[in-house]
């Protein structure tokens, strides 16, 4: 069993995983925490690296804690529209905005009230634009060993010691090549040959 956290628009290491592991499940059954790949997303912009954050309903609780699960989008702040104008302008010159515009937008247009439904329904929408199978296998429990543990992947605050193949950017003449960006990058910049990217990936276990 190898086992992934869903995020908002995963990047490039949780995708190579997803794509090459024959039995993933998705961790269903955590606490939320903090500055992770669950609500945020880093693209590529005019000014280099840039954090896509989404705003959730913070509860306070007798533990302080909550499921992942259960936590809710603040829909207060209009943070779908403010987020597709920040993809659009930093991927419209992108070879393959145009191609995928029309499958990736109507997420940012329809309300969601919980964050995993959202992220769940981008990682969807990347394996249909992808032609890739969905997974819908999710913990029914939550444990802390598994046979191949992926979670950890969902830490934004851990620089990952793994290669990744430099591709074309928009902005690549300004900032360099920024790697493991979320799929969006890959997507936006490749296209058709995104699958083949990240299945030349190899992303290893933390002990391994």
């Amino acid at each position: 069993m190898t086992v992934l956290h869903p995020a908002y628009f995963p990047n490039v290491a949780f995708f190579s995983v997803y794509l090459n592991a024959r039995d993933v499940v998705l961790e269903k059954q955590d606490n939320y925490q903090k500055q992770t790949y669950r609500n945020r997303a880093y693209i590529c912009t005019d000014r280099g690296r840039h954090l896509l954050s989404i705003p959730i309903v913070h509860t306070k609780g007798a533990t302080g804690r909550q499921y992942y699960k259960d936590v809710k989008l603040d829909n207060s702040y209009p943070w779908q529209r403010q987020h597709w104008r920040t993809l659009e302008t930093a991927y419209r010159t992108s070879p393959f905005f145009e191609f995928y515009e029309d499958e990736i937008k109507p997420l940012y247009e329809k309300e969601f009230e919980l964050l995993l439904d959202f992220n769940l329904a981008s990682i969807q929408t990347i394996c249909d634009c992808l032609q890739l199978d969905f997974v819908d296998e999710f913990t029914d429990i939550y444990s802390l060993e598994y046979e191949k543990d992926y979670r950890y992947l969902v830490n934004a605050k851990k620089e990952l010691p793994y290669e990744f193949p430099e591709y074309v950017q928009v902005f690549g003449d300004r900032h360099g090549f920024i790697p493991n960006l979320s799929i969006l990058d890959v997507l936006f910049n490749l296209g058709p040959n995104t699958a083949g990217y990240i299945s030349d990936i190899e992303i290893s276990m933390p002990d391994a």
